[in-house]
């Protein structure tokens, strides 16, 4: 038999190393320890993990006398120092700097989705979760009364989702792994795909995607093959929001790896479907939220140097056409007269009018 070469070796060597780091840090989180234990005069290593329920897991590592888990077991405690040290800066940025974290059980779901590959499968967080990730975007501080939410939004593009060759986990298995209450929402046109999903407390997790412009597509949710098997809810407007979105942190636990809307596209989404809210209860007070984080935003961007960034994105959604330019005049409008009377001059932006007469 004759060895392999010194590359190809050096090449198995490597490999094994890498998978091994990998499998490592998928069985051991830094939320566990390690705990030496003697039977019978030799020493072994158990993993305590969290139950979740206020006790621990324990589970079987290996002898503490094979050097290879030994080494591992002290690469782990720099990771886990790693981990505490991450998890006191979001501690600080929260209690001291005044950013405010989502509630425990949001941060939960994210942090699920995150870990199962959705953000690197180009996922983009939205709604008003992702408005709470601007503060720290952005460096500002944001009232609570504005980020409040009972639910979490998630939008990827038709596109991307088909071509991507590659899929999270079952969402119905993520979701419920946190709360098993959580169960697939029957979808308004009686498709047997399901975008949304709810547990019993009323806490929602929904999907969206970009509309495809085609009467054959409308009011049906949209298979999307990398979201493990959710559908999508195809909406206006989308691909304005979602494109060329920005990588931020989200302020949970040792804190959360998440893609969000570009803050300036954020703002002007939120003008355009603010002035497309029923006139009901429900339609009023989504209105006033979405008007709330306008606004809010406008003059964050205009205060953090952002402002050319808003005008181009808001010169954008302006070219789209006669209803888009409708739906902004209306948004912008409706700012103006509920939070902020002197919008335009505030953010250094013409009333629209002007702008078109200016063209």
């Amino acid at each position: 038999m004759k060895q392999i070469d010194l590359m190809f070796r050096t090449m198995v060597a490597e490999l094994q190393q890498r998978v091994f780091d990998a499998q490592w840090s998928a069985d051991f989180l830094p939320t566990g320890r390690f705990v030496r234990v003697n039977v019978d005069n030799r020493a072994y290593w158990y993993f305590d993990q969290p139950d979740g329920q206020g006790g621990q897991k324990r589970r079987y590592v290996g002898p503490a006398d094979d050097p290879e888990i030994s080494a591992r077991v002290e690469t782990f405690k720099a990771e886990k120092d790693d981990y505490q040290n991450r998890r006191k800066m979001v501690a600080a940025l929260t209690r001291e700097a005044g950013l405010i974290a989502p509630d425990r059980f949001t941060g939960q779901v994210v942090e699920a989705l995150a870990t199962a590959g959705l953000f690197r499968l180009r996922g983009v967080l939205v709604g008003t979760v992702a408005f709470q990730t601007y503060a720290a975007y952005l460096g500002i501080r944001l009232p609570m009364a504005a980020i409040l939410t009972g639910d979490a939004d998630i939008a990827q593009d038709y596109a991307i989702s088909s071509e991507v060759e590659d899929s999270i986990p079952p969402i119905v298995d993520l979701l419920q792994g946190i709360d098993p209450s959580f169960r697939p929402l029957p979808h308004v046109s009686g498709s047997p795909r399901s975008n949304a999903f709810r547990n019993s407390s009323g806490y929602r997790v929904e999907f969206l995607t970009t509309n495809r412009g085609s009467e054959e597509y409308a009011d049906e949710p949209a298979q999307m093959p990398a979201l493990g098997g959710a559908a999508a809810e195809p909406l206006r407007y989308m691909d304005f929001l979602i494109r060329d979105p920005v990588r931020t942190i989200l302020l949970h636990g040792a804190g959360v790896s998440v893609v969000v809307p570009d803050p300036s596209r954020f703002a002007v989404h939120k003008l355009i479907v603010a002035s497309r809210r029923l006139d009901d209860a429900g339609g009023r007070a989504k209105k006033d939220k979405d008007l709330r984080q306008a606004g809010m935003l406008f003059e964050a961007l205009q205060q953090t140097g952002e402002g050319a960034n808003l005008a181009h994105a808001l010169r954008e959604a302006w070219d789209r056409g006669p209803s888009w330019r409708s739906a902004i005049t209306a948004g912008v409008d409706a700012v103006q007269k509920q939070y902020q009377p002197a919008v335009h001059r505030t953010f250094g932006i013409l009333p629209l009018e002007e702008i078109e007469k200016a063209r």
